[in-house]
Protein backbone atom coordinates (compact mmCIF):
# COMPACT_ATOMS: atom_id res chain seq x y z
CA UNK A 1 0.00 0.00 0.00
CA UNK A 2 1.32 3.45 -0.87
CA UNK A 3 2.12 5.80 1.99
CA UNK A 4 -0.78 8.07 2.80
CA UNK A 5 -3.38 5.54 1.63
CA UNK A 6 -6.28 5.71 4.10
CA UNK A 7 -8.78 3.52 2.27
CA UNK A 8 -9.61 0.44 4.39
CA UNK A 9 -7.76 -2.69 3.23
CA UNK A 10 -11.04 -4.51 2.58
CA UNK A 11 -12.11 -1.80 0.14
CA UNK A 12 -8.67 -1.77 -1.44
CA UNK A 13 -8.81 -5.47 -2.27
CA UNK A 14 -12.20 -5.14 -3.93
CA UNK A 15 -11.37 -2.14 -6.14
CA UNK A 16 -12.20 -2.29 -9.83
CA UNK A 17 -9.11 -2.39 -12.04
CA UNK A 18 -8.67 -0.70 -15.40
CA UNK A 19 -5.75 -2.59 -16.92
CA UNK A 20 -3.46 -1.90 -19.83
CA UNK A 21 -1.75 -5.21 -19.23
CA UNK A 22 -1.37 -7.67 -16.40
CA UNK A 23 1.59 -5.77 -14.95
CA UNK A 24 -0.02 -2.34 -14.59
CA UNK A 25 -3.43 -1.43 -13.15
CA UNK A 26 -5.21 1.65 -11.95
CA UNK A 27 -8.00 1.43 -9.37
CA UNK A 28 -11.39 2.88 -10.26
CA UNK A 29 -13.64 4.32 -7.58
CA UNK A 30 -16.36 2.07 -6.21
CA UNK A 31 -19.82 2.76 -7.63
CA UNK A 32 -18.50 5.68 -9.69
CA UNK A 33 -16.88 6.16 -13.09
CA UNK A 34 -13.81 8.12 -12.02
CA UNK A 35 -10.37 6.93 -10.99
CA UNK A 36 -9.29 8.44 -7.63
CA UNK A 37 -6.26 10.64 -8.11
CA UNK A 38 -4.51 8.92 -5.19
CA UNK A 39 -4.51 5.63 -7.10
CA UNK A 40 -2.55 7.35 -9.85
CA UNK A 41 0.00 9.56 -8.10
CA UNK A 42 0.37 7.88 -4.68
CA UNK A 43 2.07 4.83 -6.17
CA UNK A 44 5.74 4.29 -5.30
CA UNK A 45 6.66 5.38 -8.85
CA UNK A 46 4.45 8.49 -8.65
CA UNK A 47 2.24 7.07 -11.41
CA UNK A 48 4.96 6.82 -14.07
CA UNK A 49 4.18 3.16 -14.66
CA UNK A 50 0.64 4.03 -15.73
CA UNK A 51 1.71 6.06 -18.76
CA UNK A 52 -0.40 5.19 -21.77
CA UNK A 53 -3.53 4.22 -19.84
CA UNK A 54 -6.84 5.85 -20.61
CA UNK A 55 -8.70 7.03 -17.50
CA UNK A 56 -11.58 9.19 -16.34
CA UNK A 57 -10.85 11.53 -13.44
CA UNK A 58 -12.91 14.14 -11.64
CA UNK A 59 -12.04 16.85 -9.19
CA UNK A 60 -11.83 20.54 -8.36
CA UNK A 61 -9.36 22.95 -9.92
CA UNK A 62 -6.83 24.20 -7.39
CA UNK A 63 -5.07 26.41 -9.89
CA UNK A 64 -5.37 26.83 -13.64
CA UNK A 65 -3.61 28.87 -16.26
CA UNK A 66 -3.85 29.30 -19.99
CA UNK A 67 -0.64 28.83 -21.97
CA UNK A 68 0.54 29.10 -25.57
CA UNK A 69 -1.49 32.24 -26.23
CA UNK A 70 -4.67 30.47 -25.25
CA UNK A 71 -4.08 27.27 -27.21
CA UNK A 72 -4.00 25.04 -24.12
CA UNK A 73 -4.27 25.17 -20.32
CA UNK A 74 -2.72 23.51 -17.29
CA UNK A 75 -5.07 22.52 -14.47
CA UNK A 76 -4.00 21.32 -11.03
CA UNK A 77 -6.80 18.91 -10.15
CA UNK A 78 -7.59 17.52 -6.70
CA UNK A 79 -10.44 15.17 -5.75
CA UNK A 80 -9.79 14.97 -2.01
CA UNK A 81 -8.44 11.42 -2.11
CA UNK A 82 -4.93 12.62 -1.30
CA UNK A 83 -2.98 15.80 -0.67
CA UNK A 84 -1.30 15.90 -4.08
CA UNK A 85 -2.76 17.27 -7.31
CA UNK A 86 -2.83 15.71 -10.77
CA UNK A 87 -1.64 17.96 -13.57
CA UNK A 88 -4.15 18.01 -16.42
CA UNK A 89 -3.47 19.44 -19.88
CA UNK A 90 -6.41 20.68 -21.97
CA UNK A 91 -6.26 21.87 -25.57
CA UNK A 92 -8.53 24.70 -26.62
CA UNK A 93 -9.98 22.40 -29.28
CA UNK A 94 -11.39 20.11 -26.53
CA UNK A 95 -13.20 22.69 -24.41
CA UNK A 96 -13.42 26.46 -23.83
CA UNK A 97 -10.45 27.17 -21.59
CA UNK A 98 -11.87 30.32 -19.99
CA UNK A 99 -14.46 28.40 -17.96
CA UNK A 100 -11.99 25.75 -16.77
CA UNK A 101 -9.08 27.59 -15.21
CA UNK A 102 -10.84 29.29 -12.29
CA UNK A 103 -10.14 27.96 -8.79
CA UNK A 104 -13.06 25.88 -7.52
CA UNK A 105 -14.28 24.72 -10.94
CA UNK A 106 -15.32 21.07 -10.92
CA UNK A 107 -14.48 18.94 -13.95
CA UNK A 108 -14.81 15.34 -15.02
CA UNK A 109 -12.53 14.47 -17.92
CA UNK A 110 -11.40 11.50 -19.94
CA UNK A 111 -7.91 11.27 -21.29
CA UNK A 112 -4.62 9.45 -21.51
CA UNK A 113 -1.90 9.40 -18.85
CA UNK A 114 1.54 10.33 -20.16
CA UNK A 115 4.99 11.02 -18.84
CA UNK A 116 5.79 14.76 -18.61
CA UNK A 117 8.95 16.27 -20.10
CA UNK A 118 12.19 15.58 -18.25
CA UNK A 119 13.05 17.93 -15.42
CA UNK A 120 9.49 18.54 -14.30
CA UNK A 121 8.27 17.79 -10.79
CA UNK A 122 5.41 15.54 -11.89
CA UNK A 123 5.91 11.86 -12.63
CA UNK A 124 2.70 11.62 -14.64
CA UNK A 125 0.13 13.98 -16.17
CA UNK A 126 -3.17 13.64 -17.98
CA UNK A 127 -3.79 14.80 -21.55
CA UNK A 128 -7.53 15.44 -21.86
CA UNK A 129 -9.32 13.96 -24.85
CA UNK A 130 -12.91 14.52 -23.76
CA UNK A 131 -14.78 16.66 -21.25
CA UNK A 132 -17.62 14.83 -19.53
CA UNK A 133 -18.95 17.61 -17.33
CA UNK A 134 -18.01 21.02 -15.93
CA UNK A 135 -19.26 22.79 -12.80
CA UNK A 136 -18.36 26.40 -13.46
CA UNK A 137 -17.42 29.09 -10.95
CA UNK A 138 -17.81 32.84 -11.03
CA UNK A 139 -14.28 33.91 -9.95
CA UNK A 140 -15.58 37.30 -8.80
CA UNK A 141 -17.88 35.65 -6.25
CA UNK A 142 -16.11 32.39 -5.29
CA UNK A 143 -15.17 32.92 -1.61
CA UNK A 144 -12.10 30.67 -1.51
CA UNK A 145 -9.35 32.16 -3.67
CA UNK A 146 -6.15 30.24 -4.31
CA UNK A 147 -4.22 32.44 -1.90
CA UNK A 148 -3.36 31.04 1.54
CA UNK A 149 -6.38 31.28 3.85
CA UNK A 150 -6.47 31.24 7.63
CA UNK A 151 -8.38 28.50 9.44
CA UNK A 152 -10.35 31.16 11.27
CA UNK A 153 -11.47 32.63 7.94
CA UNK A 154 -12.55 29.19 6.73
CA UNK A 155 -14.90 28.73 9.69
CA UNK A 156 -17.20 31.22 7.94
CA UNK A 157 -17.41 28.85 4.97
CA UNK A 158 -17.91 25.48 6.65
CA UNK A 159 -19.74 24.17 3.58
CA UNK A 160 -16.81 24.93 1.25
CA UNK A 161 -13.76 24.42 3.46
CA UNK A 162 -13.42 20.66 2.70
CA UNK A 163 -12.07 21.77 -0.70
CA UNK A 164 -8.96 23.23 0.92
CA UNK A 165 -5.77 21.23 1.33
CA UNK A 166 -5.73 21.54 5.11
CA UNK A 167 -9.32 20.57 5.86
CA UNK A 168 -9.27 17.68 3.39
CA UNK A 169 -6.07 16.39 5.01
CA UNK A 170 -7.65 16.68 8.46
CA UNK A 171 -10.70 14.81 7.17
CA UNK A 172 -8.55 11.93 5.94
CA UNK A 173 -6.63 11.83 9.23
CA UNK A 174 -9.91 11.86 11.16
CA UNK A 175 -11.21 9.03 9.00
CA UNK A 176 -8.04 7.03 9.58
CA UNK A 177 -8.22 7.51 13.36
CA UNK A 178 -11.88 6.46 13.43
CA UNK A 179 -11.08 3.36 11.39
CA UNK A 180 -8.11 2.63 13.65
CA UNK A 181 -10.31 2.94 16.75
CA UNK A 182 -12.87 0.46 15.45
CA UNK A 183 -10.08 -1.85 14.30
CA UNK A 184 -8.37 -1.77 17.70
CA UNK A 185 -11.48 -2.66 19.69
CA UNK A 186 -12.74 -5.23 17.20
CA UNK A 187 -9.34 -6.95 17.27
CA UNK A 188 -9.50 -7.06 21.08
CA UNK A 189 -12.94 -8.61 21.34
CA UNK A 190 -15.01 -5.52 22.20
CA UNK A 191 -18.65 -5.22 21.16
CA UNK A 192 -19.72 -1.95 19.51
CA UNK A 193 -22.84 -0.55 21.22
CA UNK A 194 -24.92 2.45 20.14
CA UNK A 195 -25.91 4.50 23.17
CA UNK A 196 -28.71 7.09 23.13
CA UNK A 197 -28.20 10.73 22.26
CA UNK A 198 -31.24 11.68 24.38
CA UNK A 199 -31.04 10.81 28.07
CA UNK A 200 -32.77 11.56 31.37
CA UNK A 201 -29.65 11.23 33.54
CA UNK A 202 -26.59 13.45 33.93
CA UNK A 203 -23.44 11.33 33.84
CA UNK A 204 -21.08 14.02 35.09
CA UNK A 205 -23.42 15.71 37.57
CA UNK A 206 -22.30 19.14 36.38
CA UNK A 207 -25.74 20.26 35.23
CA UNK A 208 -24.37 21.81 32.01
CA UNK A 209 -26.71 20.00 29.65
CA UNK A 210 -28.80 20.89 26.62
CA UNK A 211 -32.46 20.29 27.36
CA UNK A 212 -34.64 18.52 24.80
CA UNK A 213 -38.25 19.68 24.84
CA UNK A 214 -41.25 20.18 22.55
CA UNK A 215 -43.01 22.47 25.04
CA UNK A 216 -41.56 25.57 23.40
CA UNK A 217 -42.69 24.36 19.98
CA UNK A 218 -46.17 23.75 21.39
CA UNK A 219 -46.12 27.25 22.90
CA UNK A 220 -45.14 28.81 19.59
CA UNK A 221 -47.91 26.91 17.82
CA UNK A 222 -50.42 28.18 20.37
CA UNK A 223 -49.21 31.75 19.93
CA UNK A 224 -49.59 31.49 16.15
CA UNK A 225 -53.04 29.98 16.55
CA UNK A 226 -54.15 32.73 18.92
CA UNK A 227 -52.76 35.34 16.57
CA UNK A 228 -54.93 33.99 13.76
CA UNK A 229 -57.94 33.38 16.02
CA UNK A 230 -57.73 35.73 19.02
CA UNK A 231 -59.47 34.66 22.24
CA UNK A 232 -63.04 36.00 22.74
CA UNK A 233 -63.58 39.25 24.59
CA UNK A 234 -65.55 39.49 27.83
CA UNK A 235 -68.38 41.07 25.84
CA UNK A 236 -68.58 38.06 23.50
CA UNK A 237 -68.77 35.68 26.44
CA UNK A 238 -71.45 37.78 28.18
CA UNK A 239 -73.48 37.86 24.96
CA UNK A 240 -73.23 34.08 24.69
CA UNK A 241 -74.39 33.73 28.30
CA UNK A 242 -77.44 35.91 27.51
CA UNK A 243 -78.28 33.68 24.57
CA UNK A 244 -78.14 30.63 26.86
CA UNK A 245 -80.43 32.36 29.35
CA UNK A 246 -82.86 33.32 26.61
CA UNK A 247 -82.94 29.81 25.17
CA UNK A 248 -83.41 28.43 28.69
CA UNK A 249 -86.31 30.74 29.34
CA UNK A 250 -87.86 29.73 26.03
CA UNK A 251 -87.67 26.04 26.95
CA UNK A 252 -89.17 26.72 30.38
CA UNK A 253 -92.09 28.68 28.82
CA UNK A 254 -92.78 25.95 26.30
CA UNK A 255 -92.89 23.30 29.02
CA UNK A 256 -95.53 25.35 30.88
CA UNK A 257 -97.57 25.83 27.73
CA UNK A 258 -99.48 23.05 26.11
CA UNK A 259 -97.23 22.51 23.06
CA UNK A 260 -96.11 19.43 21.22
CA UNK A 261 -93.03 17.42 22.19
CA UNK A 262 -91.52 18.26 18.80
CA UNK A 263 -91.58 22.00 19.62
CA UNK A 264 -90.03 21.43 23.05
CA UNK A 265 -87.33 19.16 21.52
CA UNK A 266 -86.49 21.81 18.93
CA UNK A 267 -86.17 24.46 21.66
CA UNK A 268 -83.98 22.15 23.79
CA UNK A 269 -81.75 21.55 20.77
CA UNK A 270 -81.28 25.31 20.35
CA UNK A 271 -80.44 25.61 24.07
CA UNK A 272 -77.91 22.80 23.84
CA UNK A 273 -76.23 24.44 20.85
CA UNK A 274 -76.08 27.78 22.70
CA UNK A 275 -74.42 26.07 25.67
CA UNK A 276 -71.85 24.43 23.39
CA UNK A 277 -70.99 27.78 21.85
CA UNK A 278 -70.58 29.31 25.32
CA UNK A 279 -68.43 26.37 26.49
CA UNK A 280 -66.09 26.70 23.50
CA UNK A 281 -65.75 30.44 24.03
CA UNK A 282 -64.93 29.93 27.73
CA UNK A 283 -62.36 27.25 26.91
CA UNK A 284 -60.77 29.45 24.27
CA UNK A 285 -60.64 32.32 26.75
CA UNK A 286 -58.56 30.14 29.07
CA UNK A 287 -55.89 29.66 26.38
CA UNK A 288 -52.99 31.85 27.40
CA UNK A 289 -49.43 31.60 26.07
CA UNK A 290 -47.24 29.92 28.65
CA UNK A 291 -45.62 26.64 29.60
CA UNK A 292 -47.83 24.11 31.43
CA UNK A 293 -47.54 24.49 35.20
CA UNK A 294 -47.98 22.19 38.18
CA UNK A 295 -47.36 23.23 41.77
CA UNK A 296 -45.68 26.39 40.53
CA UNK A 297 -43.20 24.51 38.35
CA UNK A 298 -43.08 23.52 34.68
CA UNK A 299 -45.16 20.38 34.20
CA UNK A 300 -42.86 18.11 32.21
CA UNK A 301 -45.44 15.35 32.21
CA UNK A 302 -46.92 17.33 29.29
CA UNK A 303 -43.61 17.18 27.40
CA UNK A 304 -42.78 14.74 24.58
CA UNK A 305 -41.05 12.19 26.83
CA UNK A 306 -43.35 12.93 29.80
CA UNK A 307 -40.28 13.99 31.81
CA UNK A 308 -37.20 16.18 31.52
CA UNK A 309 -34.78 14.97 28.84
CA UNK A 310 -31.37 16.16 27.69
CA UNK A 311 -28.73 15.67 25.03
CA UNK A 312 -26.22 13.24 26.46
CA UNK A 313 -22.92 14.39 27.96
CA UNK A 314 -21.67 10.80 27.87
CA UNK A 315 -22.77 7.33 26.83
CA UNK A 316 -20.87 5.78 29.72
CA UNK A 317 -23.72 4.99 32.11
CA UNK A 318 -25.75 3.36 29.36
CA UNK A 319 -22.86 1.36 27.92
CA UNK A 320 -22.16 -0.02 31.40
CA UNK A 321 -25.46 -1.90 31.16
CA UNK A 322 -24.03 -3.89 28.26
CA UNK A 323 -20.65 -4.37 29.93
CA UNK A 324 -22.55 -5.99 32.80
CA UNK A 325 -24.21 -8.43 30.41
CA UNK A 326 -22.16 -9.14 27.30
CA UNK A 327 -18.54 -8.35 28.20
CA UNK A 328 -16.14 -5.67 26.98
CA UNK A 329 -17.92 -2.96 25.00
CA UNK A 330 -17.32 0.43 23.43
CA UNK A 331 -19.37 3.28 22.01
CA UNK A 332 -18.33 6.01 19.62
CA UNK A 333 -20.55 9.00 19.01
CA UNK A 334 -21.42 12.64 19.62
CA UNK A 335 -21.86 14.16 23.08
CA UNK A 336 -23.04 17.61 24.10
CA UNK A 337 -22.21 20.10 26.84
CA UNK A 338 -23.81 23.50 27.32
CA UNK A 339 -20.68 25.24 28.56
CA UNK A 340 -20.15 28.84 27.48
CA UNK A 341 -16.51 28.10 26.77
CA UNK A 342 -14.53 29.70 23.95
CA UNK A 343 -11.21 27.95 24.55
CA UNK A 344 -9.30 26.26 21.75
CA UNK A 345 -10.00 22.83 23.32
CA UNK A 346 -13.78 22.97 23.84
CA UNK A 347 -16.83 22.43 21.66
CA UNK A 348 -20.54 22.24 22.44
CA UNK A 349 -20.82 19.09 20.31
CA UNK A 350 -17.89 16.71 20.20
CA UNK A 351 -17.17 13.03 19.68
CA UNK A 352 -16.25 10.55 22.38
CA UNK A 353 -14.94 6.99 22.37
CA UNK A 354 -16.06 5.29 25.58
CA UNK A 355 -15.29 1.78 26.76
CA UNK A 356 -16.22 -0.51 29.63
CA UNK A 357 -14.41 -3.70 30.65
CA UNK A 358 -16.02 -6.08 33.18
CA UNK A 359 -13.84 -8.01 35.65
CA UNK A 360 -11.13 -5.33 35.42
CA UNK A 361 -9.45 -2.78 37.65
CA UNK A 362 -7.68 0.57 37.24
CA UNK A 363 -4.43 -1.00 36.03
CA UNK A 364 -6.30 -2.88 33.29
CA UNK A 365 -7.98 0.38 32.34
CA UNK A 366 -4.65 2.21 32.05
CA UNK A 367 -3.16 -0.63 30.01
CA UNK A 368 -6.04 -0.51 27.53
CA UNK A 369 -5.90 3.29 27.22
CA UNK A 370 -2.17 3.26 26.55
CA UNK A 371 -2.47 0.47 23.97
CA UNK A 372 -5.35 2.30 22.25
CA UNK A 373 -3.40 5.57 21.89
CA UNK A 374 -0.27 3.78 20.67
CA UNK A 375 -2.30 1.83 18.12
CA UNK A 376 -3.85 5.00 16.67
CA UNK A 377 -0.50 6.76 16.39
CA UNK A 378 1.11 3.77 14.66
CA UNK A 379 -1.88 3.55 12.31
CA UNK A 380 -1.27 7.11 11.13
CA UNK A 381 2.42 6.44 10.58
CA UNK A 382 1.62 3.31 8.58
CA UNK A 383 -1.37 4.56 6.58
CA UNK A 384 -1.42 8.35 6.51
CA UNK A 385 2.17 9.46 6.23
CA UNK A 386 1.71 11.81 3.27
CA UNK A 387 -1.01 13.72 5.14
CA UNK A 388 1.12 13.75 8.27
CA UNK A 389 4.01 15.19 6.24
CA UNK A 390 1.65 17.90 4.98
CA UNK A 391 0.71 18.77 8.57
CA UNK A 392 4.36 18.77 9.63
CA UNK A 393 5.26 21.11 6.77
CA UNK A 394 2.40 23.55 7.28
CA UNK A 395 1.48 23.46 10.99
CA UNK A 396 3.80 21.62 13.36
CA UNK A 397 7.18 20.28 12.29
CA UNK A 398 7.34 18.02 15.36
CA UNK A 399 4.04 16.22 14.75
CA UNK A 400 5.53 13.06 13.21
CA UNK A 401 8.21 12.85 15.90
CA UNK A 402 5.45 13.08 18.54
CA UNK A 403 3.63 10.14 16.98
CA UNK A 404 6.83 8.11 16.95
CA UNK A 405 7.56 9.01 20.57
CA UNK A 406 4.10 7.83 21.64
CA UNK A 407 4.39 4.53 19.80
CA UNK A 408 7.88 3.73 21.08
CA UNK A 409 7.85 5.00 24.67
CA UNK A 410 6.10 3.55 27.75
CA UNK A 411 3.76 6.12 29.28
CA UNK A 412 4.83 7.57 32.61
CA UNK A 413 2.45 6.63 35.45
CA UNK A 414 2.26 8.83 38.52
CA UNK A 415 -0.25 9.38 41.30
CA UNK A 416 -2.08 12.67 41.50
CA UNK A 417 -0.46 13.33 44.89
CA UNK A 418 3.05 12.85 43.47
CA UNK A 419 2.21 14.94 40.38
CA UNK A 420 1.05 17.84 42.57
CA UNK A 421 4.21 17.55 44.68
CA UNK A 422 6.36 17.81 41.53
CA UNK A 423 4.41 20.79 40.22
CA UNK A 424 4.66 22.58 43.58
CA UNK A 425 8.44 22.43 43.28
CA UNK A 426 8.53 24.02 39.82
CA UNK A 427 10.53 27.26 39.83
CA UNK A 428 11.18 27.88 36.14
CA UNK A 429 7.54 28.62 35.35
CA UNK A 430 4.81 30.62 37.06
CA UNK A 431 1.45 28.93 36.65
CA UNK A 432 -1.68 31.01 36.21
CA UNK A 433 -3.58 28.46 38.30
CA UNK A 434 -2.13 27.81 41.75
CA UNK A 435 -1.03 24.23 42.36
CA UNK A 436 -2.28 22.60 45.54
CA UNK A 437 -3.66 19.23 46.52
CA UNK A 438 -7.37 19.01 45.77
CA UNK A 439 -7.49 21.12 42.61
CA UNK A 440 -8.42 19.76 39.20
CA UNK A 441 -5.21 20.01 37.17
CA UNK A 442 -5.40 22.75 34.55
CA UNK A 443 -4.19 22.38 30.98
CA UNK A 444 -1.00 24.28 31.79
CA UNK A 445 -0.21 21.76 34.56
CA UNK A 446 -0.94 18.79 32.31
CA UNK A 447 1.23 20.12 29.51
CA UNK A 448 4.10 20.93 31.88
CA UNK A 449 4.07 17.33 33.09
CA UNK A 450 4.12 15.92 29.54
CA UNK A 451 6.22 18.48 27.69
CA UNK A 452 8.76 19.56 30.31
CA UNK A 453 9.05 17.16 33.23
CA UNK A 454 8.64 13.80 31.47
CA UNK A 455 8.71 14.72 27.75
CA UNK A 456 6.26 11.94 26.92
CA UNK A 457 2.65 10.88 27.66
CA UNK A 458 1.77 10.70 31.34
CA UNK A 459 -1.01 8.84 33.15
CA UNK A 460 -2.02 10.50 36.42
CA UNK A 461 -4.14 8.34 38.74
CA UNK A 462 -5.85 8.30 42.15
CA UNK A 463 -7.48 11.75 42.09
CA UNK A 464 -9.23 13.46 45.04
CA UNK A 465 -12.80 12.20 45.18
CA UNK A 466 -14.14 15.73 45.61
CA UNK A 467 -13.29 16.71 42.02
CA UNK A 468 -14.50 13.52 40.33
CA UNK A 469 -17.98 12.18 39.43
CA UNK A 470 -20.07 10.00 41.73
CA UNK A 471 -19.54 6.75 39.79
CA UNK A 472 -15.78 6.46 40.41
CA UNK A 473 -14.66 3.84 42.94
CA UNK A 474 -13.57 5.27 46.29
CA UNK A 475 -10.13 4.07 47.42
CA UNK A 476 -9.44 2.68 50.89
CA UNK A 477 -8.08 6.06 52.05
CA UNK A 478 -11.59 7.54 51.54
CA UNK A 479 -9.91 10.64 50.10
CA UNK A 480 -9.19 9.54 46.54
CA UNK A 481 -10.91 7.59 43.81
CA UNK A 482 -9.48 4.99 41.42
CA UNK A 483 -9.47 7.41 38.51
CA UNK A 484 -6.89 8.09 35.82
CA UNK A 485 -6.26 10.67 33.11
CA UNK A 486 -4.04 10.12 30.07
CA UNK A 487 -2.16 13.34 29.32
CA UNK A 488 -0.45 14.04 26.01
CA UNK A 489 1.92 16.80 24.95
CA UNK A 490 0.21 19.72 23.19
CA UNK A 491 -3.39 18.83 24.22
CA UNK A 492 -3.14 17.86 27.89
CA UNK A 493 -5.94 15.51 28.94
CA UNK A 494 -6.97 13.11 26.19
CA UNK A 495 -8.56 10.29 28.18
CA UNK A 496 -10.37 10.21 31.50
CA UNK A 497 -11.29 6.92 33.12
CA UNK A 498 -11.74 5.01 36.34
CA UNK A 499 -12.81 1.91 38.09
CA UNK A 500 -16.55 2.19 38.52
CA UNK A 501 -18.02 2.04 42.00
CA UNK A 502 -19.69 -1.39 42.05
CA UNK A 503 -20.63 -1.35 45.77
CA UNK A 504 -24.27 -0.36 46.17
CA UNK A 505 -24.02 1.39 49.53
CA UNK A 506 -20.86 3.25 48.53
CA UNK A 507 -22.34 4.65 45.32
CA UNK A 508 -25.58 5.60 47.09
CA UNK A 509 -23.51 7.56 49.58
CA UNK A 510 -21.66 9.31 46.74
CA UNK A 511 -24.92 10.32 45.06
CA UNK A 512 -26.14 11.75 48.38
CA UNK A 513 -22.82 13.55 49.05
CA UNK A 514 -22.96 15.26 45.65
CA UNK A 515 -26.55 16.41 46.14
CA UNK A 516 -27.91 14.43 43.20
CA UNK A 517 -31.44 13.11 43.01
CA UNK A 518 -31.29 9.30 43.19
CA UNK A 519 -34.45 8.75 41.11
CA UNK A 520 -32.85 9.17 37.63
CA UNK A 521 -30.13 6.67 38.62
CA UNK A 522 -32.28 3.83 39.98
CA UNK A 523 -31.72 1.79 36.83
CA UNK A 524 -27.96 2.38 37.20
CA UNK A 525 -28.09 1.22 40.82
CA UNK A 526 -29.81 -1.98 39.68
CA UNK A 527 -26.48 -2.98 38.10
CA UNK A 528 -25.15 -2.98 41.67
CA UNK A 529 -28.19 -4.70 43.14
CA UNK A 530 -28.42 -7.58 40.71
CA UNK A 531 -25.18 -9.43 40.02
CA UNK A 532 -22.71 -6.63 40.64
CA UNK A 533 -19.34 -6.85 38.90
CA UNK A 534 -16.12 -4.94 39.31
CA UNK A 535 -15.48 -3.03 36.09
CA UNK A 536 -13.55 -0.10 34.65
CA UNK A 537 -13.63 2.12 31.61
CA UNK A 538 -12.69 5.43 30.06
CA UNK A 539 -13.74 8.12 27.63
CA UNK A 540 -11.46 9.58 25.00
CA UNK A 541 -12.05 12.98 23.44
CA UNK A 542 -11.74 11.97 19.80
CA UNK A 543 -11.39 15.54 18.53
CA UNK A 544 -8.53 16.19 20.95
CA UNK A 545 -6.77 13.15 19.53
CA UNK A 546 -6.97 14.79 16.12
CA UNK A 547 -5.55 18.02 17.60
CA UNK A 548 -2.60 16.01 18.87
CA UNK A 549 -2.17 14.15 15.59
CA UNK A 550 -2.39 17.15 13.26
CA UNK A 551 -0.64 19.87 15.25
CA UNK A 552 -3.55 22.24 14.59
CA UNK A 553 -4.19 24.63 17.48
CA UNK A 554 -7.98 25.00 17.57
CA UNK A 555 -10.42 22.13 17.99
CA UNK A 556 -12.96 23.96 15.79
CA UNK A 557 -10.76 23.16 12.79
CA UNK A 558 -10.58 19.38 13.25
CA UNK A 559 -14.32 18.59 13.34
CA UNK A 560 -16.37 18.80 10.11
CA UNK A 561 -19.17 20.97 11.49
CA UNK A 562 -18.10 22.78 14.67
CA UNK A 563 -20.73 23.82 17.21
CA UNK A 564 -19.73 26.30 19.89
CA UNK A 565 -21.37 29.24 21.67
CA UNK A 566 -22.88 31.51 19.06
CA UNK A 567 -22.27 29.18 16.08
CA UNK A 568 -24.16 26.19 14.70
CA UNK A 569 -23.78 26.57 10.92
CA UNK A 570 -25.48 24.12 8.55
Amino acid sequence: MAEGHTTPPVAEMSSVSLTRNSAEAVQRAHFAKNVPIRSIICRPDGGAGLAGQKVTVGGWVKTGREQGKGTFAFLELNDGSCAANLQVIVDASVAPLGQLVHTGTCVAVEGKLKEPPEGTRQKIELRVEKFIEVGTVDPAKYPLPKTRLTLEFLRDFVHLRPRTNTISAVARIRNALAYATHTFFQQHGFLYVHTPIITTSDCEGAGEMFQVTTLINDLEKMEKQLKKNPPPSEGEIEAAKLVVEEKGEAVAQLKLAEVSKEEISAAVALLTKAKEVLSKLEEKAKLKPGLPQKDGKIDYSQDFFARQAFLTVSGQLQVETYACGVGSVYTFGPTFRAEHSHTSRHLAEFWMVEIEIPFSDLEDDMNCAEAHVKFMCQWLLDNCLDDMEFMAKNFDKTVIDRLRTVTSTPFERITYTDAVALLEKVEDKKFENKVQWGIDLASEHERYLTEVLFKKPVIVYNYPKGIKPFYMRVNDDDKTVAAMDVLLPKVGELIGGSEREERLEAIQNRIFEMGLSPEPYEWYLDLRRYGTVRHAGYGMGFDRMILFATGIDNIRDVIPFPRYPGRADL
